[in-house]
């Protein structure tokens, strides 16, 4: 049977990346340090997925174990000998502390196995899986380095929203229906069902970051400041429903000027996202959804960028401003960067926090156009 070992056994990689690969036919060995779900896999050796529809339809994902790689090194170093392809749904804050260990297991690889090993990092990240290769270079000793060509690095874009569950202490996950999984490479690659291989990746993560991405998150933060509860829910109020069109209009201006999409198809694509979000079966919380707010207000991620972007191209960007707004007023205790970023702006001033976590500079329009929306969002 053929091997695939994925870093990351929580939700998202079981119900997405992990049951593909068993669905084609890969044994799957889960990496992780959770504990309680490595045994369990171990234990059990398949889980189920749900669909969250009105149907609730149910698969078996079988051909799974899993190894904890704080305690089992030797063992995930072997089984990355022995795999075709090698994945990630972790995080991409955590891409840094496991590559060392995929480093290790990468050299002892191409000292005695000569079959090409595919690397792809599944992560919500521009350029992720270059990411995680820098990372893992940090850690190569030259010899390996020249032999890298048995390792191949494809980035790629991944699409299906998982919510926060309470899976009753079994391995059983519910996701939606609806899944992307994008692959960049030119090359001829062992097959796995739901991935589609293009040549250039660019349109395709853009296009479902900045829409799927983003809206997600301008629902989440508006939703919060309105006290909604989940995603579908803050969906009904018809002035956050219009201010989510407004931005992602605005997202899409970038994406029409840069990649030269079809503005009619790319709406039909704006309307498909919006209605996955109100599925009321998801039960997908604000909270869930708004958490790591730092991150998501990165100059590389899912609102500052695609302001820039359009300001750099003459475009508008006014939504986005006040959709950056609002997520620095997410003010969740139970969310470690939320309390962060809220200790930031007490102590340094709103304009000072963004710059710090968006590289935007005071004097940058974006900036002064968040401030004031800012301002006005502030209750």
């Amino acid at each position: 049977m053929k091997n695939a070992i994925h870093f990351g056994a929580g939700n998202i990689g079981r119900g997405f990346i992990g049951a593909l690969f068993s669905k084609s036919g890969y044994h799957v060995t889960f990496v992780d340090i959770a504990e309680g779900i490595i045994n369990q896999l171990n234990e059990e050796k398949h889980y189920t997925v749900k669909l969250a529809t009105e149907e609730g339809q149910t698969e078996v994902i079988e051909n799974v174990s899993g190894l904890n790689n704080l305690k089992q090194e030797e063992e995930v170093i072997e089984s990355i000998k022995n795999a075709t392809y090698l994945t990630t749904a972790i995080g991409p804050n955590i891409l840094p502390r496991i590559a060392p260990l995929i480093a290790k297991g990468i050299t002892e690889r191409v000292k005695s196995n000569q079959d090409q090993l595919y690397v792809i990092a599944c992560e919500n990240q521009i350029s992720s899986t270059e990411l995680l290769k820098g990372y893992i270079l940090e850690h190569l000793d030259e010899e390996t380095k020249a032999n890298l060509d048995q390792v191949s690095f494809f980035n790629s874009a991944v699409d299906r929203i998982v919510p926060i569950q309470d899976n009753h202490g079994t391995l059983d996950v519910m996701v939606e229906s609806y899944y992307e999984w994008v692959v960049e490479t030119s090359e001829s690659i062992p097959p796995v069902e739901g991935m589609t291989i293009v040549p250039d990746l660019a349109p395709f993560i853009e296009r479902k970051l900045f829409t799927v991405n983003t809206g997600h998150a301008v629902i989440a933060y508006l939703g919060y400041l309105e006290n909604k509860s989940t995603i579908d829910k803050t969906l009904e109020d018809e002035t956050i429903l219009q201010q989510v069109k407004e931005t992602l209009k605005e997202t899409g201006g970038y994406l029409i000027h840069q990649y030269g999409l079809n503005p009619e198809e790319h709406q039909k694509y704006i309307e498909k996202i919006i209605n996955r979000f109100r599925n009321p079966f998801l039960n997908d919380g604000v909270t869930r959804v708004g958490r790591s707010p730092i991150r998501k207000l990165g100059p590389d991620d899912r609102l500052v960028r695609p302001a820039a972007e359009a300001k750099k191209a003459g475009l508008a960007y006014t939504n986005l401003a006040k959709a950056i707004a609002s997520a620095l007023l997410f003010d969740y205790q139970e969310d470690e960067e939320a309390v962060k970023l809220q200790d930031m702006i007490k102590e340094n001033g709103v304009a000072n926090a963004l710059q710090e976590v968006s590289g935007l500079s005071r004097e940058d329009e974006i900036s002064k156009e968040v401030i004031k929306q800012y301002e006005l969002l502030k209750k």
